[in-house]
């Protein structure tokens, strides 16, 4: 398995253990959510069976009917704070990997072979971050020569927002392959977005159940 795969791998195996921890937590939520809907549906309840029982009945369903959309907006609400902290701590994973310059020296090389490879120019342009301008421009020629050796690569001097990785394209920007951390992530959306469902929704999203014991 090459590093770019074993990254892969290892985004997707983090995300599996970061939404299983989030989970655990969420359930503990999930059941101070529920307590506090059942409670205020109780109290109603004990209020409404002193009004005449009509009024009452129709009064009580409309309480409970807003209670339950209330209670799924809230659980909407966690279920996505929890995504987005799922995907916030694989970016702190990403950053832990960056500042390791020698390991990622190695798979940066093989992220701009990828790029040049698949961008069918001779003259290629690559961007990275500002972090990573700064420290690869005096070594840079080796760098892609190493990486492509049939083709000539020109590193950006203008840097690109991203935590790592390269985007590699041609001159004329026609053709761009984006082989950011970013750019990855964003091909394994699907993916991480099953994963982490899977791990926080274990029902399944069509039974309409945000977390089960």
């Amino acid at each position: 398995m090459d590093q770019v795969s074993e990254l892969e791998s290892a985004i997707l195996a983090r995300a599996d253990r970061l939404a299983a921890e989030y989970r655990e937590r969420a359930q503990r939520s999930c059941d101070n959510i529920l307590r506090e809907a059942h409670e205020r549906l109780r109290l109603r309840e004990e209020r409404e069976v002193l009004l005449a029982k009509a009024r009452a009945d129709r009064a009580y369903r409309r309480q409970v009917q807003a209670n339950e959309l209330k209670l799924h907006e809230e659980m909407d609400h966690l279920r996505w704070n929890l995504v987005e902290g799922v995907r916030e701590r694989l970016s702190d994973r990403i950053k832990s990997l960056v500042e390791n310059n020698e390991e990622y020296l190695s798979l940066l090389k093989v992220l701009l072979a990828r790029g040049a490879e698949e961008v069918e120019r001779e003259e290629l342009i690559a961007e990275v971050s500002a972090r990573d301008l700064e420290w690869l421009q005096p070594r840079w020629q080796p760098i892609a020569k190493e990486a492509a050796p049939t083709k000539s690569i020109k590193l950006s001097g203008t840097p690109i927002d991203t935590l790592g990785g390269v985007l590699v394209r041609s001159t004329d920007n026609r053709i761009r392959l984006n082989n950011t951390f970013e750019g990855r992530m964003e091909r394994l959306s699907n993916q991480l977005h099953q994963i982490i469902i899977e791990r926080l929704l274990p029902g399944g999203i069509d039974n309409n159940v945000i977390f089960t014991g």
